[in-house]
């Protein structure tokens, strides 16, 4: 499978140009980055899942998680200040392009009646968020040693200024979009 970040370079950059949108390579979208989010809730109660949970995403990302923790006190949701709550890691660069490509052309397939992402879940500057809700699609991850099924956020960040020219640069990418209702 050729290399993702050399495939944009090489074949869908110019396809973008030829377009006519982009009247310069340096207008043209790009992907910038991707933040995968991972909320831990029951680290309140077992505080080993934070640990797990980490080892898991660092296993999938190839890049050591940063612990969110909590901002506030909520007595309802049992929270105290300074809790650890959840993880996010940031890719950029030849990880975030290798991610792109595995999750592209890997993972998602894996999934089971998947008919594509929801083509409606863009933030309106251009950048695209979707949930997957168990880590089992991803290769790194071993069916036995996985304690409990957890989900994920992952969102790409592109250059592009609007949904329209961000759909564009992750359909020529290869992401799956759901046919429209």
């Amino acid at each position: 499978m050729k290399d993702l970040k050399e495939r944009y370079f090489k074949e869908i950059l110019p396809a973008l140009l030829k377009t006519g949108e982009f009247k310069n390579p340096m207008r043209a979208p790009r992907v910038l980055k991707v933040v995968i989010n991972r909320g831990v809730g029951e680290a309140r109660e077992n505080p080993k899942a934070i640990d797990v949970s980490a080892k898991e995403l660092a296993d999938i990302t190839g890049q050591k998680p940063a612990v969110m923790k909590s901002k506030k006190s909520i007595a309802a949701f049992k929270i105290r200040t300074n809790l650890p709550i959840g993880l996010k890691v940031t890719l950029r660069g030849n990880r975030m392009y290798g991610f792109l490509n595995k999750l592209i052309n890997i993972c998602l397939p894996k999934i089971r009646d998947f008919k594509g992402v929801n083509p409606k879940s863009f933030d309106g500057r251009g950048n695209y968020t979707f949930g997957i809700k168990e880590q089992l699609i991803f290769p790194e991850v071993d069916y036995e040693k996985v304690d409990r099924v957890r989900g994920m956020d992952i969102t790409i960040v592109t250059s592009a200024r609007t949904d329209q020219e961000a759909r564009k640069l992750l359909e020529a990418i290869g992401v799956p979009f759901r046919a429209a209702a």
